[in-house]
């Protein structure tokens, strides 16, 4: 039965994927979806092939499907849904990094000074209306607030788990003051857009989100996929030196990574909060401590959940809901339950 469960989980994108690309305000059914994906892989091949009689038979059958559906399809929904798996799996990859690395179990990517650092760059190109964009701006303060929270924590030419807790609480204090200065001087139209953007959201997600995205997230999943054992090793702390483990180095290069995907995450669907957090327990209630079985499952059902809940947030009702909010009032009930459960003694 857990052997199915597991199996159940890896596959579990698969399903979440085609469900929510049929589930919206227009709605379309499995039929639908199948036959324009057929139709849009023919008009690939014709235009490839266009001299052959299969471009002309792929033009006439095209016209049976309006063209507004095609747009729902291939313009908003298919980037949307690609956009939040690869998101949900890197907030949810990134917690339990995190959590192994530090042996806390309540921390998460954004202790690092990603969000507020991403929520100043945001506001910054807001108020201010600069040509870099908000998405790069984010991007870029998220980084910069990564550097300085290293940099700080940095004693005596090393980094502590205490540390870089403590540095990571004052980056994220400093940037909140900013943003919230900015938001104070900020005219009420903008406001409003920064108000929106703090909330989470993949409103505004299209194909270039997903370029510009997917292959940061993607690269660095696989790296921590590809090295996910060490964090077995990792979790024991300062006795993983006695078995000849360089444990600086390799928390560095964990944190790097983790920063880089959170950094891409945040800066396209703004903060999302609870995701890193949550998934990992689950999966570590689930089937246990193992990096070797965790990493993979938080990949998968992070990828799956923030889907899922980008769905309910947009189709729930008539209106959007920002899915920060949403995946914060599904955080609280999950720990509320896990603390009555174990008496905060989960990682005892």
């Amino acid at each position: 039965m857990k052997r199915l469960f597991f199996l159940f989980i890896l596959i579990s994108p698969v399903f979440a994927f085609f469900v929510s690309l049929f589930i919206g305000t227009y709605h379309m059914s499995m039929l639908d979806i199948i036959s324009m994906t057929f139709l849009k892989v023919l008009q690939i091949i014709s235009g490839a092939l266009s001299k052959i009689t299969l471009g002309k038979l792929y033009f006439n059958v095209h016209l049976s499907y309006p063209g507004v559906y095609q747009v729902i399809l291939f313009e908003i929904r298919l980037p949307r849904v690609i956009l939040a798996m690869v998101v949900g799996s890197a907030l949810a990859l990134s917690g339990a990094v995190l959590q192994a690395i530090f042996r806390n179990p309540l921390v998460n990517s954004y202790i690092l000074g990603i969000s507020s650092g991403a929520a100043f760059g945001a506001a910054l190109a807001i108020g201010l209306s600069l040509s870099l964009g908000v998405t790069p701006a984010a991007f870029t303060f998220a980084l910069v607030a990564v550097f300085l929270t290293t940099s700080l924590a940095k004693i005596g030419g090393r980094i502590t788990p205490v540390s870089l807790i403590l540095a990571g609480i004052i980056i994220n204090a400093f940037f909140s003051a900013l943003t919230s200065l900015l938001e104070f001087l900020m005219e009420h139209e903008k406001l409003a857009s920064v108000v929106y953007w703090l909330m989470g959201s993949f409103t505004n997600a299209d194909w270039h989100s997903v370029k510009v995205a997917f292959p940061v997230i993607f690269a660095g999943c696989l790296v921590i996929f590809l090295m996910r054992w060490q964090l077995n090793v990792l979790s024991f702390g300062e006795e993983a030196k006695f078995v000849g483990v360089e444990t600086e180095r390799l928390k560095f290069i964990f944190i790097l990574i983790v920063s880089l995907i959170t950094a891409a995450s945040v800066a396209f669907c703004g903060i999302i909060g609870w995701v890193g957090l949550m998934i990992p327990h689950m999966v570590r209630m689930a089937f246990g401590p193992d990096h070797k079985t965790l990493i993979p499952l938080s990949i998968t059902l992070g990828a799956s959940f923030m889907v899922l809940a980008d769905t309910l947030a947009r189709s729930i009702t008539t209106y959007e809901i920002p899915i920060g909010i949403l995946t914060t009032l599904l955080g609280i009930p999950f720990f509320a339950y896990l603390l009555r459960k174990t008496g905060g003694g989960w990682y005892d």
